[in-house]
């Protein structure tokens, strides 16, 4: 494939741009060579500026759930920025935003918007600790949270794609009051908690890590840390910025029949746009200014055009169960024909999928942590990165990310990538 205007864009990026992107894993760096730079898409494909069309995987981390370009998002768009891009005001579409959330998803009482994943996740955490007056919080190794400092321990995604162990900038204090434990070890969980009794604030998870690969929870696991949080008061915070809306209607809080105490949201319920949210129990959120003293607030919080995409994705998703069976049955397919041919092909490998996420790691291993994940052949991956995308099918550029299937893939491109993994 031709992609000589990506590489100039690339060398010019370089030059007014750290690394020449503005996220770090679109780098390329994990698996080598320069980025692709898009410039439009439709539907279940991607079109870079050379003209080159690729079946998307990605579907920009998750929230294109019906496809690019989805008519009714775009129409929601349209219709809002024509009558201003921000107020700094309430509007009633935030009413009707949190409406839905509320409807969709088990166990939230009240919701509060911000703009991004990484901004719900560190609200949730301060809220957490200002509910309980506790300072420590316990994580995962390889779930990613965002970029806040809390959160960049032992973290997955762009930090493990990238081999940073420890983060310049973020203060020893502020680490040392982040606990973590193995992805599905409840032992070390409870040896967290012996060990520092009613220190605990929180402890924040992905239900299903996206950002390690895709790591499913082993049966019973999520059950017993529900448990563990309730004997002991600290506050259960779900991520669901990947499995919100996507997993299931009510996201993994109904998938998998847990209630969290907080939840957090991002990707799909902005359409697209940047947005987040966190939510949970009433007597938790209403210590959140200016109901309470834990302070959050943001100028855009709520922005009429992200409410508006946000809220025609929601309603779709709400009005039409159908879609995730959909998208279960379609992915299953894409799984299994991809196993079966890599299996033909004598390469071992492992694929984790549930619902619409899944991912591809080359070893014989069951992988279902962070320390499992690392010992796959990365290098393998890498080789495979490339060559589906010069078969026109775009990966995730890590082995440590989850791949993200759209609506709008057809069985033709399910055959189409299993074919062109039948040429690896």
């Amino acid at each position: 494939m031709n992609r000589n205007n990506s590489e100039r864009l690339f060398a010019e990026a370089q030059k007014h741009i750290p690394g020449g992107v503005n996220s770090p894993v679109r780098a390329f760096k994990s698996v080598g060579g320069n980025p692709l730079f898009i410039k439009h898409a439709k539907g279940a494909y991607l079109y870079d500026e050379d003209g080159n069309r690729y079946i998307d995987y990605i579907n920009s981390w998750g929230p294109m759930i019906m496809g690019h370009t989805y008519g009714p998002v775009v129409e929601a768009i349209r219709s809002a920025a024509e009558k201003s891009s921000s107020f700094g005001a309430p509007t009633e579409l935030e009413v009707h935003m949190a409406e839905v959330i509320k409807e969709m998803a088990p166990n939230i009482d009240l919701v509060r918007m911000v703009n991004s994943g990484t901004e719900a996740c560190m609200s949730a955490v301060r809220l957490a600790r200002g509910y309980t007056g506790r300072n420590r919080i316990i994580k995962f190794e390889g779930c990613y949270h965002g970029h806040a400092d809390a959160f960049l321990v032992s973290a997955g995604s762009g930090v493990a794609t990238l081999g940073i162990q420890s983060v310049p900038g973020v203060p020893g204090h502020v680490a040392q009051d982040t606990l973590t434990a193995p992805y599905n070890n409840i032992e070390a969980v409870k040896s967290l908690i012996e060990k520092y009794p009613n220190e605990i604030a929180a402890l924040i998870i992905e239900p299903v890590a996206g950002n390690m690969g895709c790591i499913l929870p082993e049966p019973g696991f999520l059950a017993q840390i529900r448990s563990l949080c309730t004997r002991n008061g600290i506050v259960l915070i779900f991520d669901e910025v990947m499995t919100g809306f996507r997993l299931a209607r009510g996201g993994a809080q109904e998938l998998f029949a847990i209630n969290a105490d907080l939840v957090t949201y991002g990707k799909i319920i902005g359409g697209g746009l940047p947005v987040g949210a966190f939510g949970g129990k009433r007597e938790i959120m209403e210590k959140i200014a200016p109901l309470g003293n834990v302070y959050q607030a943001g100028t855009l919080s709520g922005n009429p055009i992200a409410m508006a995409a946000g809220y025609q994705m929601l309603t779709t998703l709400k009005n039409h169960p159908e879609i995730f069976a959909d998208l279960d049955k379609r992915t299953h397919t894409l799984a299994d024909g991809i196993h079966d041919v890599l299996e033909q092909k004598g390469i071992p490998h492992t694929i984790n999928r549930l619902g619409s996420m899944m991912s591809v790691h080359f070893g014989k291993d069951k992988v279902t942590d962070f320390d499992s994940a690392k010992k796959c052949d990365n290098q393998m991956f890498n080789k495979f990165f490339h060559h589906m995308l010069n078969e026109g099918v775009y990966l995730p550029p890590s082995a440590f990310e989850s791949w993200f299937i759209s609506h709008s893939i057809s069985e033709a491109d399910v055959h189409a990538t299993v074919e062109a993994v039948r040429k690896f």
